[in-house]
């Protein structure tokens, strides 16, 4: 079974970014004491036309509400049906695949905190794992390896709103995403509106637009919860669905 990896532009999701993206959840969440080695777990689920599931870590030494260095570590793991151009016959013709992807990264950086809100800078390798399988078989793509850069901003403007964006580049798959989000503290969680954009190597576009309740808590976890309209290169607008969970260990 031969195909052509670059002929692939339905990607759902930018895997690497989206779990890059977890640790810009635990940006607002404070420390039990300042100055004590803190850390934070995460876990993800995307249930939106592909799934992916995603956990890891948040580890603070300096205390997670302090100035200091951070460390983030996640890994992860996707499944998607996409189609794409096949050399399974004697001419390449169009097949339904499915992508099974295994992915991780390992960035550190540095947290400063504000009366306003916090600023964080992130950079450190990442690499992943694919698979496509057809009605003719499977085919293991080559890992990939590459640098992560990764910055975010909590702010909050008033009290009662937060303002929040994300950026982050990946050199393994050539790709950047970006988040823009705004709430407002009401039912003990923040509400408003969300928007993002995805882009790659392979021409492939993806806008997610939407609503967020961040920050809301269910036991000692705290959630994020996101649904809206997603928009792709050469697809209809669908739904879309997301849930983050994160607790302090």
């Amino acid at each position: 079974m031969s195909v052509r990896p670059a002929t692939f532009p339905r990607w759902i999701r930018s895997l690497g970014a989206w779990v890059a993206e977890l640790g810009a959840l635990m940006g607002p969440v404070p420390a039990a004491t300042a100055g004590e080695w803190d850390t934070v777990l995460f876990g993800t689920l995307d249930a939106g036309a592909a799934t992916f599931l995603s956990a890891g870590a948040k580890v603070a030494p300096g205390g997670a509400a302090e100035d200091g260095f951070v460390l983030l570590a996640s890994v992860g793991a996707g499944h998607r049906r996409e189609r794409g151009m096949c050399a399974c016959a004697r001419l390449p013709v169009m097949a339904s695949l499915s992508r099974t992807t295994a992915l991780g990264a390992v960035v550190a950086g540095y947290q400063w905190f504000h009366e306003w809100g916090v600023v964080a800078l992130f950079a450190g390798p990442e690499g992943s794992v694919e698979m496509l399988s057809g009605s003719a078989g499977s085919l293991p793509l080559p890992a990939r390896w590459g640098l992560r850069l990764h910055g975010e901003v909590w702010a909050r403007p008033t009290p009662e709103t937060l303002l929040q964006a994300t950026a982050i580049l990946g050199s393994s798959r050539e790709d950047a995403w970006g988040r823009l989000a705004w709430g407002y503290r009401l039912w003990g969680a923040y509400l408003g509106p969300e928007a993002s954009l995805y882009a790659d190597r392979t021409a492939y576009r993806k806008w997610n637009l939407g609503l967020h309740a961040t920050d809301f808590a269910l036991g000692g976890f705290s959630l994020r919860a996101s649904a809206g309209v997603q928009f792709e290169t050469a697809r209809r607008p669908g739904p879309y669905l997301a849930l983050a969970v994160w607790t302090p260990l």
